[in-house]
């Protein structure tokens, strides 16, 4: 523990001699809280522009037409007999 503690520059409090486990954990508990919660946002952020981007790449694929329609041409039996 002490190695970890001295790893990340940990002092100990006026009027301790060593860094104790409380202080260190403490102060490690507030910075992963906030790391978990600014990490859910970011998450959050990215899944909404993934699916902004779907919903275009839907849309424009909609937008196009993925078959032909001809004109209806007047040929066979039935416009031989109408003229």
């Amino acid at each position: 523990f002490l190695e970890t503690a001295a790893y990340f520059c940990m002092k100990p409090k006026m009027g301790e001699k060593e860094v104790s486990p409380h202080s260190f954990f403490s102060i490690w508990h507030e910075f992963s809280s906030d790391f978990k919660d600014f990490w859910k946002k970011e998450n959050k952020l990215i899944l909404q522009e993934r699916v902004k981007e779907a919903e275009e790449v839907c849309r424009q694929k909609k937008g196009k037409s993925l078959y032909n329609i001809r004109p209806k041409h007047d040929s066979g039996i039935v416009s031989e007999n109408c003229s």
